[in-house]
C-alpha cells in the first residue's frame, strides 16, 4: 500500500510540472518572453505599447491612454546601467503633468517600470 501511494504521489508531481507550463500564463505586463541578447527597437516599441494598453485597461492610468501615441525612443544610462526609455504622449489627459508617459525596458527586453516623470 505504501509503494502504491508513493508511486501515485510521484506521478502527480510529474504531471503538475507540465500543467504549469501550459498556455494561458503571462510573462509580465507586456506578455513578452525572455529574449537572448539585445532586443530590437521594434520589439521594445511593440512591448511598450502593450504595457500602456494593459495599464489603461486595468485602470492604473487614464483609459484614454489606449490611444496614446509613441513619440520617442532613446537609450539612457542610469545607476543600474543602460535602459530603453519609450515616451508616449496623450493630449486627451487634462493634467498636463500626466500627458507624457515613460516606459522603461532593459536592453534585452525586460519591462522595468512606467511613470510620468521619465526618471
Amino acid at each position: 500500500m505504501r509503494q502504491l501511494l508513493f508511486v501515485l504521489l510521484i506521478s502527480l508531481g510529474l504531471m503538475s510540472g507540465t500543467a504549469i507550463a501550459g498556455s494561458g500564463h503571462s510573462h509580465g505586463p507586456d506578455g513578452g518572453h525572455k529574449l537572448s541578447g539585445p532586443a530590437s527597437e521594434a520589439t521594445i516599441i511593440k512591448r511598450a505599447t502593450k504595457v500602456v494598453n494593459n495599464l489603461a485597461k486595468k485602470g492604473s492610468i487614464d483609459a484614454s491612454w489606449v490611444d496614446g501615441k509613441q513619440v520617442s525612443m532613446e537609450r539612457a544610462i542610469y545607476a543600474k546601467g543602460p535602459e530603453w526609455v519609450i515616451t508616449f504622449k496623450n493630449d486627451k489627459v487634462k493634467d498636463v503633468k500626466k500627458q507624457m508617459l515613460y516606459i522603461f525596458y532593459s536592453l534585452d527586453g525586460h519591462y522595468i517600470a512606467a511613470n510620468y516623470t521619465g526618471k
